[in-house]
């Protein structure tokens, strides 16, 4: 089985509580999990958030909206993956981060379809980085991911879960699949207040539901004028 795990949490530093703000009146998690909803590649759809009561409105709009939820330590990220693995029983996680919410579905469905066919340690797409950011998928082995978890001894490693593959290559089986235009300088993700405020002119742009856009229509939409009327 291989889930997409979104990891959300409330306490970003540069822009606390990013993974629920408002974009057009829904939260940016919200947008995310949507767009999940329509991938084909993996077969569920896990949001990963902390234990702490700052994620209690994480963990309401995923009861809402019918995601189930993992909660578990807030600054041990990989610790959280190592549960949720543990879980629901998971051959291979999508990781995916919940400040993304306009994450091309076709992306994920691209990277499990490689790692279904391949089997590698890792499927990435930012080895080297050619898609936008806010557009990053990983697929991990939960093998190779239980295998490296001891070795993940510092606070860093294990919030960056997977920075252990880039950091040792050759020790590690990595798929790497790029986009046919470089990207890499475009942001869609929300870090910071200008990233979303882009997000949002992006999405008052849209005439069709907004999981219908690819992300070259998202990227035009990012460059392109005002839409009249």
């Amino acid at each position: 089985m291989i889930a997409t795990v979104v990891q959300a949490r409330m306490s970003s530093a540069r822009l606390p509580g990013k993974v629920l703000r408002p974009i057009a009146g829904t939260p940016a998690l919200q947008y995310l999990l949507e767009r999940l909803a329509r991938a084909h590649g993996p077969d569920s759809t896990i949001v990963a958030t902390s234990q702490g009561p700052e994620d209690d409105p994480v963990a309401a709009l995923c009861d809402r909206l019918g995601v189930p939820v993992h909660r578990g330590p807030l600054e041990d990220v990989a610790e959280r993956f190592a549960e949720v693995v543990e879980r629901f029983g998971l051959d291979a996680f999508v990781r995916v981060s919940g400040d993304s919410p306009l994450l091309d579905q076709r992306i994920v469905d691209r990277a499990v379809e490689l790692f279904r066919s391949r089997e590698p340690d890792l499927v990435t797409n930012v080895f080297p980085r050619s898609f936008p950011v806010g557009q990053s998928v990983e697929v991990v082995s939960a093998a190779s991911f239980g295998a490296l978890l001891p070795e993940l001894e510092d606070s860093d490693a294990r919030e960056h879960l997977t920075r252990m593959f880039y950091s040792r290559p050759e020790r590690f089986s990595i798929e790497n699949f790029s986009n046919d235009r470089d990207l890499s300088g475009v942001r869609l993700a929300i870090d910071e207040e200008p990233d979303a405020l882009l997000v949002e002119r992006v999405v008052s742009r849209m005439t069709r539901p907004h999981w219908d856009y690819s992300l070259d229509e998202l990227v035009a939409l990012a460059d392109g004028p005002a839409p009249v009327g």
